[in-house]
């Protein structure tokens, strides 16, 4: 038999508290850890974002990594939405943007840059907003071979689609404000582009020397 919850305020404070725990989760974390038997914060730039795995342990596993924090996000914001409302469901997500950037299952450490886990907010909250956005992500990306690039172009052109697609105004809000904290995340890469000491992508797997 299910838990029914009366009073909405405390279902949304528990919606809410769901979003964080399953942003919480880190993939970029775990999952490399079981497959390849390391610790990512010891890699690369030690970041546990899809980014840092990719860059260091190849694509597919930093594949596997984004498409798990991107479920996340849409996960939580699609409870939100489900058992509340537009605003429940963008408060749901951005809890689990919270929990990728400070994850309660690392005690609070510092963990990715939520560009993944705040695709899968999008993705649920204003879905053809976020397609447009990847598109411009894939394009910069293809151009230039900086995810950071591509992450901060993608961020700052999803307020703009979501004008674009008329959505609500908590959305119109979580767009906003994401982008804002991606750009801001990505503080020091801007730095290193700044200085020409930023790493460009590549498409193939380094060798195990260049770990």
């Amino acid at each position: 038999m299910g838990v029914e919850v009366s009073d909405p305020g405390l279902r949304d404070a528990l919606l809410v508290g769901a979003g964080y725990l399953l942003g919480s989760l880190p993939w970029g974390l775990w999952l490399p850890r079981l497959v390849a038997r390391v610790d990512m914060r010891t890699l690369g730039s030690g970041n546990i974002g899809a980014t840092n795995v990719w860059r260091t342990l190849g694509f597919k596993l930093g594949l596997a990594v984004a498409l798990l924090d991107i479920a996340k996000g849409a996960a939580a914001a699609l409870l939100g939405r489900w058992l509340g409302d537009d605003l429940i469901g963008v408060l749901a997500g951005c809890a689990a943007m919270a929990g990728h950037w400070r994850p309660f299952f690392m005690q609070f450490a510092r963990g990715g840059k939520i560009v993944a886990t705040t695709g899968g907010v999008g993705l649920a909250v204003a879905p053809l907003a976020t397609l447009s956005a990847a598109v411009v992500w894939i394009v910069v990306f293809l151009v230039t071979r900086y995810a950071s690039v591509a992450s901060m172009a993608a961020a700052a052109s999803l307020p703009l689609f979501a004008l674009l697609f008329d959505a609500s105004w908590p959305v119109l809000a979580f767009t906003a404000g994401g982008a804002v904290a991606i750009v801001l995340l990505h503080r020091t890469n801007i730095a290193r582009l700044v200085r020409g000491q930023e790493n460009r992508m590549r498409l193939r797997r380094p060798s195990a020397t260049s770990l």
